[in-house]
């Protein structure tokens, strides 16, 4: 009888683990209606407190702010001017949209939403990320720049220029900044205290660096590109110093037309929005080896995306396309 029971367990031991691993997936749990928004939808930000998600609905010239609780939009704000990167910023209830069209950034009181101060920064202002310890927040705008605002005042409080217009960056847990900067075939290292750039990575093996995102623990980098369709991962530093050209540790293949790319450290997992209709879920095994466990089937153009690791949830922009109304998936996390 012991020796049936023990054929038994490990019979059921495969089962548990592949059930386990089967945890790992993204999972939908809400598919919020955005019925009446057309176009292009752009990126997103939360108000994790308050489980409010803010969407740039860019092709719509709208703001649409959706109740994580209730799974319903509650608002539609009208009046932008193609709505791209947004960030709410808690400390002062703000919420900062850049418009690609007229170049401005616009300050929102995070409730009423009124316009508290409009900043003009030029052409195409896209990506937006606060920095909290230093209170400002930055926008990437026209032919190559960073403004750094200050996130109470909005005042301009810094300009650093780049060679090209920039896509995604971001911010280490140290002073530098690292951004995407597709057209000149680079990244750019900008260290944040100086307000100047450092140093300039080309991107000698893919082009089309849009969505990036770091381990900042590992001191690892990740940047989705478009040609190919890759993930790329880099070491972006080595016993806490930048290098002049960071190493290449791994090469990624995923889905054309990304934009959006996340790193789930609870759960060691890259989630990657694309274009083409899926989001590609990547296990990382360590810091160097990586492992594409699901490609998960969503809608054409459904490129853009926002991780919240405080709510435990992947929010993926579903645009309007023919007979696919627009709207916002909501999947749980492991």
């Amino acid at each position: 009888m012991k020796f049936l029971s023990v054929i038994i367990l490990f019979a059921i031991l495969p089962a548990a683990a592949h059930a386990q691993d089967s945890m790992a997936i993204l999972t939908l749990d809400k598919t919020v209606p955005l019925p009446n928004v057309n176009g292009r939808i752009d990126h997103m930000a939360v108000d994790v407190a308050g489980q409010r998600l803010f969407v740039s609905a860019l092709g719509n010239d709208t703001v649409e702010v959706v109740d994580l609780k209730t799974g319903k939009d509650i608002r539609s704000l009208p009046g932008f001017a193609e709505p791209q990167g947004m960030v709410y910023v808690p400390a002062f209830d703000r919420l900062f949209v850049a418009n690609g069209s007229d170049g401005t950034v616009r300050i929102l009181d995070g409730h009423s939403f009124a316009t508290l101060r409009t900043i003009e920064l030029g052409d195409d202002a896209d990506n937006v990320r606060y920095d909290a310890a230093a209170k400002k927040v930055y926008a990437g705008y026209g032919s190559g720049a960073l403004a750094a605002l200050d996130a109470q005042t909005g005042a301009k409080v810094a300009d650093i220029p780049l060679a090209g217009h920039p896509e995604s960056f971001r911010l280490t847990a140290g002073a530098s900044l690292f951004v995407n900067v597709p057209d000149a075939g680079q990244i750019a290292v900008v260290d944040r205290d100086k307000g100047a750039v450092t140093a300039t990575w080309p991107m000698s093996c893919a082009q089309g660096n849009f969505p990036m995102y770091l381990d900042d623990a590992n001191h690892h980098m990740f940047v989705g590109c478009r040609t190919p369709a890759t993930v790329l991962v880099y070491a972006f530093a080595s016993n806490g110093m930048i290098p002049k050209v960071p190493d290449l540790v791994a090469r990624i293949p995923i889905s054309s037309d990304t934009d959006d790319l996340f790193y789930d450290a609870a759960n060691k997992l890259l989630y990657v929005s694309c274009g083409a209709g899926d989001v590609e879920v990547i296990k990382q095994n360590d810091a160097d080896h990586y492992t594409k466990i699901e490609t998960l089937p969503t809608a054409p153009g459904a490129r853009t995306s926002l991780f919240v690791p405080e709510l435990k949830i992947f929010c993926l922009a579903v645009p309007h396309r023919g007979s696919q109304p627009a709207e916002i998936r909501i999947y749980k996390t492991p």
